[in-house]
Order: structure tokens, then C-alpha cells, then sequence
């Protein structure tokens, strides 16, 4: 192929075509990613009817294939499926319920409940986008990977891949798992959610509104857990408190003692202000130019994968960032992280596998650590230095912070011109007076929290972390598309990612409806797990209503499927307990266990 730092490109895709088809619910988050990357298409995306893939009765493809063209390289192949047609997963619904996706979202609620949006799907999407773009940065460097396959149920896995390591753990959670948590409903009706991350400032806020002491104090541990917990079993007198008080009230006692409130925005609202940008940012550097020093892949490391040979340092916190570098540490890059002195105090947090963090394992298992402190001038310089040999330099600080330390991607840019600078951040400063840039306050502010529940019950953010997880995938991809334009140009790169994309992608689909003026949330019931005489089951989306004439209650699981299945429609077992997965007939292979015991989940793709 044509040396790619010698292309004239703008996008890391332009010149080059693609052609897709398969699930829509899949190949539309492709499409959509490859146009806004530069690729271009002489057709809309297909419905796979005519590609001769595996369907379900109704026509539905199982499997998705999409190729990308020209530019200089060998032609570029991701299939992406629903999963392996022998686990009777066939859709976003069955692979909800399988995976533990229903299982997670449903805690605050006591029981599994599905997404109303198509989150394993939209997740699928990225993760083919990512394969593709992996390959062709391996092709530049003189890799081998021509294709790359992946699957909604190890996208699935994936997203709860902290909680299943959690739940096989050698100890038990550090809070308890029950029904409960936000959004808070003012007295004039405003469902709102709360965030803070002091506890000192939780006190005062509720102390401002006359909550009882003792459930200001009971309130604080949930609260601060439900992020790894997915559940807050608050007291009851809080949410009383909050509906003894207007909105306005509400407000301004946030604003006194330093808590965020963010009352929770309708999709039409969202539809009506979003400005179509896509989920990240590409900029070339003007001046930086990629050095003598080679990145092409060396010949005895083809086979640790198209991302070889490159070093990502990540200094990131909590989820977004850390998933980002571990997908590209899964990719074959050599990531190095950068942690406080005394390590991440997050390596404790329960539970725990030989003594370290399930939760952090999940995220940041194979990584290098190097201490050091951002607030030294010295300890800024050995960063410099390690950025200096870096191909990718990734965080997410708070916003302003890296310009601050003399750490932004033009003071990187001075010792290192070829550099990927990477920011994953909450809103990428496109929305105004926007609140603390978390999971939940973006979910509350972007229409999420009434995407995710059907029109039959009230909006709520769920406290699974949807964004903090697709949102570290987007980094990726942004990392990837990044060092893609690199190739090509011979230009350092700074690509912004934020949770504000992760949610305009995750609800794509709803916004388009509300912006169509037609109703953007699901029907009432939508996927809700039928009960069983031994469990839950659920029923693929097509087959939902037929199944719904079928007395199964006094069946087991396993006699409904096959009852339903006698009867042409599709269903499967709802995962209850996520440390079954690990020997689930539907996972072979697909889940294992690191070094520390701690469950971990495979590779979302397989290159050839």
C-alpha cells in the first residue's frame, strides 16, 4: 500500500468507501460514525435482507458486514453479530437479559428490568468502528489485520464487566445491594438528581432542608457507592424531605453548600437544542510533525495486535478515561499509568481480589503504573519527559486543569510534535451553564433518564454507569481515529471525547423521533421480564406480544424457552446473579480470570 503520511486528508477516512448491512440497530451507529470520520457510501445502510446472512424467522439479520475501501489500503472487513447463534441471543432484548445488562439497571428498581434504548447495540457499533480503525493503523505500520469481528454479547459483558468482577470477589460489596436511589421529586413535581463528592457538602445541602440528622448521615454511604453499586437505598425520609421543598428552594440551598442539582430534561427538549455534532473532535496539529522515531510495528510483535509498538500514558480517574487505555491496552498498546504518590486509592476500594479492587482490576489490569505528583514541578517535568516517548497521551482531568499544570496538548506538543493528546471529558464545553460533567447529572441533563424507561413510568437516570462505559469506548475510538490521521498526514493529533456524545449516540434513534415530532420513549411494558416458576425470561422484542399470550408461570425457564420456541418465537433466561455468567453455556470462553482471581472478560474483538 501507498505510504499514508504522504496522503492529503482532512478526516482520518476520507477517500475511502464503505459498504455495510445487517441488524440496523448496529449498523446505523457504523454508518454514522464512518460518514462523520470521512468515509463515503453510494447507499443508505441496508436492512441485510439481501446479504445472504443468518436471520431470525421475521427476516432480522443476525449479522452485520461492512467493509471499508481505497485510500492506499487493503481493503478493511468488520462482521459484527448479535452473538453465536447457538446461545439463542438474536437480539438487543436477549442479549440484555444474558449478559446481566437487565440485571444491573434493574437494582434500583429490585428486580431485572431492560434499557429502553438500544445500549449493547449502540456499543457493538462502536466496538466494529474501533476494530476497523485498529486495523488500518496496523496495516499503516505494516500489520497484517485485514478483519475483525465482534458481538453485541461480548459488547454486553463488557458494560458490566466492573460488576461482574465485583460479584467475584473474595469479599462481599461495602454497600448494600437494594432497591432504591434518585432522581428526587421537588414539592412543584421537578424530578431532579443530586451530585456531589463531599460529604461535607451533603451534609449542609440536606441540613439546609431540615432533613433528619440520622438519614442525612445513613443517606451519605448509598450515595457515594450507587456508582459502583448501581443501586442507592436511601432513607426515606431524604426523598420526603426534597418533596417538602420547591424546586427553587431546592436550588439555591445546592448552591449555598457547594452540591449540584440538575432537574431532569424531556428528549423533545434535547432534540430541540442539540447542534449534530458528532461524538468527538479530530484537530491536526499545524506544526507537529511525526519524528524520525519509527512507529511502525516491530517484526516480532505483528502478532500482539494492530496497536503494537505504540505507548498510551493515561492519567485518568473513576471509569471513562481508565476504559478507554485498557481497550487500547487490549488493542496491543503499551499503556502506562500515571497515579498519585502512594498509588490509586482506588485499588482499595472494595471488593476485593487478593487484595486489590475488583472494580479497578476490571479497568486497569495488565497497565504499568509510574507515581507521580501533577502539583510538583518536578514530578510535571518526569511527565513531560514520559509524554516526550509517547505515541498517545489520554486523561481526564477536571476541565481547565490540564492548561493549569503546563500539561495541555500544545505544552505536550513542544517535546512531543507526533503526539496523540487525548481528553475524554463530561460535556466538551458545548453545553452552557452546564452541571458537574458525571454520569448521571449528563444522563439527567441530555433526556437519558426518560430514554432508558418506558412511557408507563417516570423518568429516571439509571444508575448503571451507561455513559461513564460508552463513553470510555468513544475515547477509544477517538484515540483511534486519531492516530489513524497521524498515518495518513504525518501530524500530531488532539481528539476531545466526552459523556455529552456518549448520550447524543446512545439515543440517537429517540431523538430523531422527537425531533419528527413523534413520541421518542417506548411503550408501556417495554422489555419487562416475564416471570417464570424458577426465574425471569425474556422474550426477543419482535415476539415480546406474542409471548405475552403464553401462560408460563408455572413452567422453569428452560421448559418456557423451549415451549416458545415450539411455538416459533424467541425468548431466553434473565441473568439474576452475575457471578453465574462465569459458567453461563451462552459465555464459553468468553469470560476468564486475571492473575488475581478476579473474573475478566475476553477481548471484544478477533482480528485475522
Amino acid at each position: 500500500m501507498a505510504s499514508p503520511a504522504t496522503t492529503q486528508t482532512v478526516r482520518p477516512l476520507d477517500t475511502l468507501r464503505f459498504d455495510t448491512s445487517g441488524p440496523p440497530q448496529i449498523t446505523s451507529v457504523i454508518a454514522d460514525h464512518l460518514r462523520l470520520l470521512g468515509a463515503r457510501t453510494d447507499r443508505p445502510a441496508q436492512d441485510g435482507a439481501s446479504t445472504g446472512t443468518a436471520a431470525v424467522p421475521d427476516g432480522t439479520p443476525l449479522t452485520g458486514a461492512t467493509t471499508l475501501t481505497g485510500g492506499g489500503f487493503d481493503p478493511a472487513h468488520a462482521t459484527a453479530t448479535w452473538a453465536d447463534p447457538a446461545s439463542g441471543l438474536v437480539d438487543e432484548a436477549t442479549v440484555q437479559a444474558a449478559t446481566g445488562i437487565m440485571a444491573v439497571h434493574g437494582r434500583r428498581d429490585g428486580g431485572p428490568r431492560g434499557l429502553g434504548v438500544d445500549y449493547a447495540a449502540t456499543a457493538t457499533g462502536v466496538l466494529a468502528v474501533q476494530g476497523l480503525l485498529a486495523a488500518l493503523v496496523g496495516q499503516a505500520r505494516g500489520g497484517a489485520a485485514r478483519a475483525v469481528t465482534t458481538g453485541a454479547d461480548r459488547a454486553g459483558l463488557l458494560a458490566v464487566s466492573q460488576y461482574l468482577a465485583a460479584a467475584g470477589a473474595d469479599e462481599g460489596e461495602a454497600a448494600e445491594l437494594a432497591p432504591g436511589g434518585p432522581p428526587f421529586t421537588s414539592a412543584d413535581g421537578v424530578l431532579f438528581e443530586l451530585e456531589t463528592l463531599d460529604p461535607g457538602a451533603w451534609a449542609a445541602f440536606w441540613k439546609a432542608l431540615e432533613a433528619p440528622a440520622d438519614a442525612l448521615r445513613a443517606g451519605w454511604r448509598p450515595f457515594q457507592f450507587r456508582y459502583a453499586t448501581a443501586c442507592a437505598p436511601f432513607p426515606v425520609a431524604l426523598h420526603l424531605t426534597a418533596r417538602s421543598h420547591s424546586w427553587e428552594r431546592i436550588r439555591r440551598a445546592a448552591a449555598a453548600y457547594g452540591t449540584e442539582v440538575c432537574a431532569l430534561r424531556p428528549l423533545a427538549e434535547r432534540a430541540a437544542e442539540h447542534d449534530g455534532a458528532a461524538p468527538w473532535s479530530l484537530a491536526p496539529s499545524a506544526t507537529g510533525r511525526l519524528t524520525a522515531r519509527s512507529h511502525r510495528l516491530p517484526g516480532a510483535a505483528h502478532s500482539g495486535g494492530p496497536l503494537a509498538g505504540l505507548t498510551v500514558l493515561e492519567a485518568g480517574r473513576r471509569i471513562q478515561a481508565p476504559l478507554a487505555a485498557h481497550l487500547l491496552g487490549l488493542l496491543g498498546a503499551d499503556v502506562v499509568r500515571i497515579e498519585p504518590p502512594g498509588g490509586d486509592p482506588l485499588r482499595g476500594m472494595p471488593p476485593a481480589c487478593s487484595g486489590i479492587s475488583a472494580r479497578w482490576l476490571a479497568l486497569n489490569r495488565g497497565k504499568r503504573a509510574v507515581e507521580i505528583d501533577i502539583k510538583r514541578e518536578e514530578d510535571r517535568r518526569r511527565l513531560r519527559e514520559l509524554a516526550a516517548g509517547a505515541d498517545v497521551f489520554l486523561h481526564n482531568w477536571a476541565p481547565g486543569k490540564a492548561a493549569e499544570l503546563g500539561l495541555d496538548a500544545a505544552d505536550l506538543a513542544r517535546v512531543n510534535p507526533a503526539l496523540v493528546y487525548a481528553y475524554t471529558s463530561g460535556w466538551a464545553d458545548r453545553i452552557e451553564d452546564a452541571p458537574m460533567g458525571t454520569d448521571f447529572m449528563v444522563q439527567a441533563r441530555t433526556g437519558v433518564g426518560e430514554a432508558v424507561r418506558p412511557e408507563d413510568e417516570a423518568p429516571a437516570p439509571s444508575l448503571m454507569t451507561l455513559l461513564d462505559v460508552l463513553g470510555g469506548m468513544l475515547g477509544a475510538e477517538a484515540v483511534l481515529a486519531g492516530l489513524l490521521l497521524r498515518e495518513r498526514t504525518g501530524h500530531g493529533v488532539r481528539v476531545d471525547s466526552s459523556l455529552l456524545g456518549a448520550a447524543d449516540t446512545l439515543t440517537a434513534p429517540a431523538l430523531r423521533r422527537a425531533g419528527r415530532g413523534d413520541n421518542p420513549r417506548r411503550p408501556a411494558g417495554f422489555r419487562l421480564p416475564r416471570p417464570t416458576a424458577d426465574g425471569l425470561l425474556a422474550p426477543a422484542d419482535a415476539d415480546a406480544h406474542a409471548v405475552a399470550a403464553h401462560d408460563l408461570g408455572g413452567l422453569s425457564t428452560a421448559e418456557a424457552v423451549t415451549r416458545l420456541r415450539e411455538h416459533g418465537l424467541t425468548a431466553t433466561a434473565v441473568t439474576t446473579d452475575l457471578s453465574d455468567l462465569h459458567h453461563d453455556p451462552r459465555f464459553t470462553g468468553s469470560i476468564s480470570r486475571d492473575a488475581h482471581g478476579a473474573p475478566a472478560v475476553t477481548d471484544p474483538w478477533s482480528f485475522v
